[in-house]
Protein backbone atom coordinates (compact mmCIF):
# COMPACT_ATOMS: atom_id res chain seq x y z
CA UNK A 1 0.00 0.00 0.00
CA UNK A 2 2.75 2.37 0.82
CA UNK A 3 4.07 1.86 -2.62
CA UNK A 4 0.92 4.61 -4.05
CA UNK A 5 3.36 6.71 -1.85
CA UNK A 6 6.54 6.10 -3.79
CA UNK A 7 7.97 8.47 -7.23
CA UNK A 8 7.49 5.34 -9.21
CA UNK A 9 5.38 5.07 -12.44
CA UNK A 10 1.85 3.82 -10.12
CA UNK A 11 3.37 6.48 -7.10
CA UNK A 12 2.02 9.94 -6.13
CA UNK A 13 4.50 10.95 -4.27
CA UNK A 14 5.70 13.82 -7.11
CA UNK A 15 2.08 14.98 -7.19
CA UNK A 16 1.88 15.31 -3.84
CA UNK A 17 5.23 16.88 -3.47
CA UNK A 18 4.06 19.31 -6.32
CA UNK A 19 0.97 19.88 -4.54
CA UNK A 20 2.73 21.08 -1.76
CA UNK A 21 4.75 23.01 -3.34
CA UNK A 22 1.77 25.20 -5.11
CA UNK A 23 0.40 25.17 -1.36
CA UNK A 24 3.49 27.00 -0.48
CA UNK A 25 3.50 29.39 -3.36
CA UNK A 26 -0.57 30.38 -2.80
CA UNK A 27 0.23 30.49 0.80
CA UNK A 28 3.34 32.78 0.88
CA UNK A 29 1.51 34.90 -2.26
CA UNK A 30 -1.61 35.33 -0.17
CA UNK A 31 0.01 35.98 3.05
CA UNK A 32 2.37 39.13 1.43
CA UNK A 33 -0.75 39.97 -0.32
CA UNK A 34 -2.71 39.85 2.99
CA UNK A 35 0.15 42.02 4.36
CA UNK A 36 -0.10 45.04 1.98
CA UNK A 37 -4.16 44.51 2.86
CA UNK A 38 -3.53 44.64 6.76
CA UNK A 39 -0.94 47.42 6.05
CA UNK A 40 -3.44 49.66 4.03
CA UNK A 41 -6.56 48.63 6.77
CA UNK A 42 -4.93 49.64 9.99
CA UNK A 43 -3.96 52.79 8.07
CA UNK A 44 -7.43 53.20 7.82
CA UNK A 45 -8.69 52.41 11.11
CA UNK A 46 -5.65 54.69 12.59
CA UNK A 47 -6.40 57.56 10.69
CA UNK A 48 -8.75 60.28 11.26
CA UNK A 49 -10.81 60.03 8.52
CA UNK A 50 -14.73 58.57 9.25
CA UNK A 51 -14.53 57.54 5.56
CA UNK A 52 -11.08 55.34 5.81
CA UNK A 53 -12.64 53.98 8.99
CA UNK A 54 -15.76 53.10 8.16
CA UNK A 55 -14.62 51.31 4.91
CA UNK A 56 -11.92 49.57 6.79
CA UNK A 57 -14.92 47.94 9.68
CA UNK A 58 -16.88 46.80 6.88
CA UNK A 59 -13.95 45.39 5.31
CA UNK A 60 -12.54 43.15 8.16
CA UNK A 61 -16.35 42.66 9.60
CA UNK A 62 -17.57 41.17 6.33
CA UNK A 63 -14.76 39.48 5.41
CA UNK A 64 -14.07 37.80 9.27
CA UNK A 65 -17.81 37.74 9.52
CA UNK A 66 -18.53 34.84 6.47
CA UNK A 67 -17.24 31.65 6.16
CA UNK A 68 -13.58 31.41 4.35
CA UNK A 69 -15.38 28.94 1.57
CA UNK A 70 -17.87 31.47 1.14
CA UNK A 71 -15.45 34.55 0.15
CA UNK A 72 -13.90 31.86 -2.48
CA UNK A 73 -17.00 30.72 -4.09
CA UNK A 74 -17.81 34.78 -4.31
CA UNK A 75 -14.39 35.29 -5.91
CA UNK A 76 -14.39 31.83 -8.16
CA UNK A 77 -18.32 32.54 -9.50
CA UNK A 78 -18.10 36.54 -9.71
CA UNK A 79 -14.39 37.89 -10.06
CA UNK A 80 -14.22 37.50 -13.45
CA UNK A 81 -17.45 39.17 -13.90
CA UNK A 82 -15.98 42.30 -11.63
CA UNK A 83 -12.77 42.10 -13.31
CA UNK A 84 -14.24 42.30 -17.47
CA UNK A 85 -16.75 45.39 -15.85
CA UNK A 86 -13.90 47.47 -14.34
CA UNK A 87 -11.58 46.58 -17.78
CA UNK A 88 -14.62 47.83 -19.94
CA UNK A 89 -14.89 50.79 -17.85
CA UNK A 90 -11.40 51.44 -19.30
CA UNK A 91 -11.84 51.02 -22.68
CA UNK A 92 -11.15 47.63 -22.90
CA UNK A 93 -14.21 44.72 -24.41
CA UNK A 94 -12.48 41.58 -24.25
CA UNK A 95 -13.46 39.50 -21.55
CA UNK A 96 -10.61 38.80 -18.42
CA UNK A 97 -10.19 35.68 -17.18
CA UNK A 98 -8.68 34.69 -14.04
CA UNK A 99 -6.82 31.60 -13.60
CA UNK A 100 -7.58 29.48 -10.14
CA UNK A 101 -4.16 30.37 -8.53
CA UNK A 102 -5.10 34.10 -8.90
CA UNK A 103 -8.37 33.75 -7.57
CA UNK A 104 -6.73 32.16 -4.77
CA UNK A 105 -4.37 34.36 -3.74
CA UNK A 106 -6.59 36.79 -3.89
CA UNK A 107 -9.90 35.19 -1.55
CA UNK A 108 -7.33 33.65 0.57
CA UNK A 109 -5.19 37.32 0.68
CA UNK A 110 -8.17 38.79 1.43
CA UNK A 111 -9.01 36.69 4.65
CA UNK A 112 -5.53 36.85 5.74
CA UNK A 113 -5.80 40.91 5.22
CA UNK A 114 -8.43 41.06 7.26
CA UNK A 115 -7.15 39.21 10.39
CA UNK A 116 -3.59 41.04 9.89
CA UNK A 117 -5.38 44.56 9.59
CA UNK A 118 -6.24 43.96 13.39
CA UNK A 119 -2.82 42.76 14.23
CA UNK A 120 -0.80 45.07 12.81
CA UNK A 121 -3.28 48.05 14.48
CA UNK A 122 -2.65 46.54 17.87
CA UNK A 123 0.70 46.81 16.82
CA UNK A 124 0.68 50.22 16.32
CA UNK A 125 -1.08 51.32 19.52
CA UNK A 126 1.41 49.25 21.50
CA UNK A 127 4.10 51.02 20.52
CA UNK A 128 4.81 53.51 23.41
CA UNK A 129 4.20 57.40 22.42
CA UNK A 130 7.12 58.46 24.64
CA UNK A 131 9.46 56.96 21.54
CA UNK A 132 7.62 59.37 18.78
CA UNK A 133 8.14 62.06 20.94
CA UNK A 134 11.89 61.43 21.57
CA UNK A 135 12.05 60.90 17.75
CA UNK A 136 10.58 64.71 17.13
CA UNK A 137 12.41 66.05 19.60
CA UNK A 138 15.76 64.39 17.67
CA UNK A 139 14.82 66.66 14.76
CA UNK A 140 13.50 63.17 13.12
CA UNK A 141 10.76 63.68 10.19
CA UNK A 142 7.72 62.14 9.56
CA UNK A 143 8.97 59.47 7.23
CA UNK A 144 12.21 58.76 9.26
CA UNK A 145 10.21 58.29 12.19
CA UNK A 146 8.13 56.32 10.17
CA UNK A 147 11.50 54.17 8.66
CA UNK A 148 13.84 54.24 12.14
CA UNK A 149 10.89 54.10 14.87
CA UNK A 150 7.65 53.25 14.11
CA UNK A 151 7.75 50.45 11.44
CA UNK A 152 10.81 48.30 13.17
CA UNK A 153 8.55 48.52 16.67
CA UNK A 154 5.04 47.50 15.08
CA UNK A 155 6.87 44.39 13.47
CA UNK A 156 7.89 43.47 16.46
CA UNK A 157 4.67 43.67 18.26
CA UNK A 158 3.23 42.15 15.14
CA UNK A 159 4.99 38.77 14.76
CA UNK A 160 3.35 36.48 16.90
CA UNK A 161 0.09 37.56 15.46
CA UNK A 162 1.47 37.41 12.40
CA UNK A 163 2.51 34.08 12.91
CA UNK A 164 -1.31 33.19 13.63
CA UNK A 165 -2.26 34.60 10.26
CA UNK A 166 0.64 33.07 8.54
CA UNK A 167 -0.53 29.39 10.02
CA UNK A 168 -4.45 30.19 9.50
CA UNK A 169 -3.79 31.28 5.69
CA UNK A 170 -1.58 28.31 5.31
CA UNK A 171 -4.86 25.90 6.18
CA UNK A 172 -7.16 28.09 4.32
CA UNK A 173 -5.35 27.00 0.74
CA UNK A 174 -6.54 23.86 1.44
CA UNK A 175 -10.23 25.63 0.47
CA UNK A 176 -9.04 26.39 -2.77
CA UNK A 177 -9.29 22.97 -3.97
CA UNK A 178 -12.96 23.68 -4.79
CA UNK A 179 -11.74 26.23 -7.88
CA UNK A 180 -9.73 22.94 -9.32
CA UNK A 181 -6.01 24.63 -8.34
CA UNK A 182 -3.66 21.45 -8.13
CA UNK A 183 -2.97 22.38 -4.70
CA UNK A 184 -2.14 19.28 -1.54
CA UNK A 185 -5.57 19.04 -0.86
CA UNK A 186 -6.81 18.96 -4.50
CA UNK A 187 -4.27 16.41 -4.88
CA UNK A 188 -4.71 13.86 -2.11
CA UNK A 189 -8.46 13.87 -3.28
CA UNK A 190 -7.82 12.78 -6.91
CA UNK A 191 -4.85 10.21 -5.16
CA UNK A 192 -7.55 8.78 -2.98
CA UNK A 193 -10.30 8.94 -5.33
CA UNK A 194 -8.07 7.35 -8.32
CA UNK A 195 -6.78 4.54 -5.80
CA UNK A 196 -9.45 3.99 -3.37
CA UNK A 197 -7.07 4.87 -0.79
CA UNK A 198 -8.45 7.55 1.05
CA UNK A 199 -7.09 7.36 4.78
CA UNK A 200 -3.62 6.48 3.64
CA UNK A 201 -3.61 9.80 1.45
CA UNK A 202 -5.41 12.36 3.70
CA UNK A 203 -2.83 11.01 6.32
CA UNK A 204 0.33 11.84 3.77
CA UNK A 205 -1.72 15.08 3.47
CA UNK A 206 -1.87 15.28 7.16
CA UNK A 207 1.50 14.90 7.75
CA UNK A 208 2.70 17.51 5.32
CA UNK A 209 0.55 19.70 6.23
CA UNK A 210 2.35 19.18 10.16
CA UNK A 211 5.66 19.56 8.17
CA UNK A 212 4.57 23.15 6.91
CA UNK A 213 3.15 24.38 10.26
CA UNK A 214 5.93 22.74 12.02
CA UNK A 215 8.93 24.67 10.00
CA UNK A 216 6.49 27.62 9.97
CA UNK A 217 6.14 27.81 13.81
CA UNK A 218 10.16 27.57 14.11
CA UNK A 219 10.96 30.12 11.68
CA UNK A 220 8.71 32.40 13.30
CA UNK A 221 10.00 31.56 16.70
CA UNK A 222 13.65 32.47 15.08
CA UNK A 223 12.17 35.70 14.02
CA UNK A 224 10.57 36.88 16.93
CA UNK A 225 14.12 36.22 19.15
CA UNK A 226 16.23 38.48 16.21
CA UNK A 227 13.57 41.19 16.27
CA UNK A 228 13.17 40.85 20.24
CA UNK A 229 17.34 40.40 20.57
CA UNK A 230 18.48 43.79 22.77
CA UNK A 231 14.81 43.90 24.46
CA UNK A 232 14.76 44.34 27.95
CA UNK A 233 12.58 41.64 29.51
CA UNK A 234 9.95 42.12 32.83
Amino acid sequence: MLELLSFGPNGWGEQLLMGTAMTVAVAVSAFAFGIVMGSLGASAKLSHSLILNALADVYTTVVRGIPELLVIYLLFFGGNGVVSAIASAFGYDGRVELNAFTIGVVAVGLISGAYSTEVIRGAVRSVPFGQIEAARACGMGRWLILRRVLVPQTMRFALPGLGNVWQLTLKDTALVSVTALAELMRVTHLAAGATREPFLFYSAAAVLYLALTTVSTILFDRAEQTANRGVRRA
